[in-house]
């Protein structure tokens, strides 16, 4: 399909939606703050995910003239619920497409948005099929975690030593299907050499696993769910 729209509370989130004929499911991206959809490394990721089959749906969780106010400000960076309110935006227009009916959907969540993932998982409880976090802050989930249902994948760089200790706790908080993977010698944003080519990899495992495992509900189903309403800033 290409470049999207999402409206979300007055506001227009871009994106770009590709699904192969075949794909077993498809997977939306939540980058972290400063990072878009059209970022090298997700779009890499993404097309990684392409093609082994997978749809990928990325998007901005905050507008252009967000990203600039959070620049400024900052006040935007860990606001996970306002984040997770609009993955779960995302999450309900996708399955009114009619090219993504029926399939399984997955989380790739990075950074914040990794949180924004599992608090959006746990919400949306069965309806999301697995979750993959990237150097993700699941700490920022806190509460949520023992209520994500989905598989989860966490990923973290040997050397993003505070990140990882975070991720460890947070594994043991969790009650799900799991996985907490170190990539030798790779830092948090996996910039080392084959890092990021091992996330994929990981990542694309994780989905082609546990996605067909999981048909969702048709959409006759799924239309009944209603986003929260725009939380107050």
């Amino acid at each position: 399909m290409g470049n999207v729209r999402i409206a979300a509370h007055g506001v227009a989130l871009e994106g770009s939606l590709d699904i192969p004929d075949a794909a077993p499911g498809i997977v939306i991206f939540a980058h972290g703050s400063g990072s878009s959809h059209r970022s090298t490394r997700n779009r890499d990721l993404a097309k990684f995910l392409q093609n082994a089959g997978i749809g990928t749906l990325l998007f901005d969780l905050l507008t252009v003239e967000e990203e600039q106010d959070e620049r400024a400000t900052g006040h935007r960076r860990f606001d996970v619920d306002l984040l997770a309110t609009r993955l779960e935006i995302a999450t309900e227009w996708l399955m009114s497409q009619p090219r993504a009916r029926g399939r399984p959907i997955g989380y790739f969540g990075a950074s914040t948005g990794a949180a924004a993932a599992l608090i959006a998982a746990a919400r949306l409880d069965d309806l999301i099929a697995a979750v993959v976090s990237r150097g993700g802050r699941p700490d920022l989930a806190d509460k949520y975690l023992p209520r994500v249902t989905a598989p989860t994948l966490l990923v973290v760089g040997e050397r993003d030593e505070p990140v990882l200790e975070l991720n460890q706790l947070a594994y043991a908080r969790m009650r799900c299907t799991r996985e907490l993977i170190v990539v030798p010698r790779a830092s948090h944003l996996f910039e080392e050499h084959g890092a990021i080519e091992k996330v994929a990899a990981l990542a694309s495992g994780w989905f082609r696993e546990h996605l067909p495992a999981m048909p969702l509900p048709g959409f006759g189903q799924a239309a009944r769910y209603s986003p929260p309403a725009n939380p107050a800033h």
